[in-house]
């Protein structure tokens, strides 16, 4: 259990991250949780926490992945953030047992890019260009 400064610590950077950008009452809870654990590990001299931040099969939300190893979020995690953990992108999904055919992307995001490519068409193009 974080102990009270560090409570107050997190409360403060999610109050600065919820000015930033909208968050529900769940988001915010959760953030201050995982960033009390973060500076709790911190301070302790282990760097970053030896357990993931969050439950893995839940670090792939609707609007951003959660970094299981530092638990920042992002829209895309790609690998240049993973390198800054040492790892590779198949490296990270083996360490926190996420599928091999999972991606590190929101579903939200995944869902509107699947929806601009079928409106694209661009398979039906090709076909066209060939002709």
């Amino acid at each position: 259990m974080p102990n009270q400064d560090i409570l107050q610590q997190a409360l403060e950077i999610a109050r600065a991250q919820a000015g930033v950008r909208p968050m529900t009452a769940a988001e915010v809870a959760t953030y201050v949780s995982e960033v009390a654990h973060a500076l709790e590990a911190t301070i302790e001299g282990d760097g970053a926490p030896a357990v993931p931040v969050m439950d893995p099969k839940r670090s792939i939300g609707e609007s951003y992945v959660t970094c299981l190893e530092c638990g920042k979020k992002f829209k895309v995690m790609t690998i240049r953030h993973l390198k800054t953990h040492g790892l590779t992108a198949k490296e990270y999904k083996a360490k926190w047992g996420l599928k091999k055919d999972v991606s590190l992307t929101a579903k939200g995001l995944v869902r509107m890019r699947r929806k601009k490519m079928q409106e694209m068409r661009l398979w039906e193009r090709r076909g066209q260009n060939m002709d």
